[in-house]
């Protein structure tokens, strides 16, 4: 007889209510309920047999494609699939013939910053790119209000602790610093990310940052991607998220954006 039992937490993810991960912390809120009953972390059920709700809202099973799409994200926009507070949001970039399927964020960036954002409907790949096991590498142009002296670098690798949680980051290198050895721009990598992490962990040090972006996640670059556009990812893409490059980037890749343009996709390939 075939099992056609499934983890809760992955019919949860299937269905495009969210991440594995963000299940399993609903369950342990007692905020999914089977049959009638609150669930258990490590409980299976039969989704042709057994009413899930999350929340009092029924999850019902849907067949949705996995579809991931990487996005130049603009200042101003937020990785949330609602919020009354903020209207427009990441997902607003996606094509409409896109906008019944439920994509979640891989990875976010705060409303204050930009660059590449990857979202997608797969819950394992959602799982594997923000789970810290996977350390998958994400780069960061950083440009700060003031010039950062060479010599503070290893502050930023060590990590400083701010109410019980360390910060830090895996590689910092200043971009074109003068004769002094100040650079108000700096190359930063980090394979882990808590909120607001680097302007945090900046700001400590007494230097506030005054423009973030991602330019870069794995191997897969967001060079050639225009602001508020995205594209498809083939699955050779999505596999060089978790590569783990060089350190040096090219410089072409450390250019901020100049002008906005209009929302479309891109449908060409791109290489690190």
């Amino acid at each position: 007889m075939i099992d056609t039992t499934v983890r809760l937490q992955k019919f949860i993810a299937d269905a495009g209510v969210c991440s594995r991960r963000a299940a399993e912390v609903l369950i342990a809120e007692k905020s999914v309920w089977v049959n009638g009953t609150v669930a258990v972390l490590g409980q299976k059920i039969d989704p042709s047999a057994d009413k899930v709700t999350v929340n009092g809202k029924t999850v019902r099973s849907i067949a949705q494609p996995k579809i991931t799409f990487a996005l130049n994200k603009p200042r101003g926009l937020i990785c949330s699939n609602d919020d009354p507070f903020n209207p427009e949001t990441i997902f607003t970039l996606l094509p409409r013939e896109l906008a019944k399927f439920r994509f979640f964020t891989a990875g976010r960036l705060d409303k204050d910053s930009e660059g590449l954002v990857i979202i997608t409907t797969d819950g394992d790949l959602a799982q594997r790119l923000t789970h810290p096991s996977n350390q998958v590498v994400k780069r960061y142009l950083v440009v700060l209000e003031m010039g950062f002296p060479r010599e503070k670098i290893p502050r930023l690798i060590k990590g400083i602790t701010i109410e019980g949680e360390k910060l830090k980051v895996e590689y910092a290198n200043l971009i074109n610093p003068n004769a002094g050895g100040l650079a108000t721009s700096l190359d930063v990598h980090m394979h882990h990310g808590k909120k607001r992490e680097i302007r945090q962990l900046f700001l400590a040090l007494g230097y506030p940052v005054k423009r973030l972006k991602r330019y870069q996640i794995g191997a897969f670059p967001l060079r050639g991607i225009p602001l508020r556009a995205g594209q498809q990812l083939s699955p050779s893409q999505i596999e060089s998220l978790f590569a783990l490059p060089g350190i040096a980037p090219r410089p072409s890749s450390l250019r901020l954006n100049a002008k906005p343009k209009s929302p479309r996709t891109s449908s060409q390939r791109h290489e690190a």
